[in-house]
């Protein structure tokens, strides 16, 4: 995946006006040609009570790692029309990283899929759990800075 730095930039742009995704402490690493990755340091309070990542927050950074894919396609103005995920190991890391691209880009709507690795103090990823979406293309309407996510 190619990005050139403002397009990060702007993809770091959207991200940081979603209130939500600040609190998470998300950024995005890569960005651009159909793709993203989202990345969030593992603290205690996004762990349930057997210590694994919630998969809650599994879900969130799949969530925005998708739409944000879609949007490197079909620019700003897009919207998460529904998503499916499937958790296939508990989450155990310090870093979760959510690797979305493009399946099917369309007019009004693109398909893409995400892998959630969890990432250990040696860099190892580890799979685990995957997710595919569907994120409508708004039109007829100037996007807003948080319309991606």
């Amino acid at each position: 995946m190619e990005a050139h730095a403002s397009q990060l930039a702007f993809g770091q742009q959207v991200l940081d006006a979603q209130p939500f995704s600040v609190l998470l402490g998300a950024r995005l690493t890569a960005f651009g040609d159909g793709a993203a990755v989202l990345e969030l340091d593992v603290r205690d309070e996004l762990r349930q009570q057997n210590g694994f990542v919630h998969g809650g927050v599994l879900s969130y950074a799949a969530d925005n790692a998708l739409t944000f894919a879609a949007g490197a396609a079909a620019g700003p103005s897009v919207l998460t029309a529904g998503f499916t995920i499937d958790y296939l190991r508990p989450a155990r890391g310090e870093v979760l990283r959510a690797r979305a691209q493009v399946v099917r880009p369309g007019r009004t709507r693109v398909v893409c899929r995400c892998d959630l690795l969890m990432v250990d103090t040696a860099g190892m990823e580890t799979l685990c759990a995957v997710a595919q979406g569907t994120i409508a293309v708004a039109s007829g309407r100037p996007p807003e800075p948080t319309a991606t996510g």
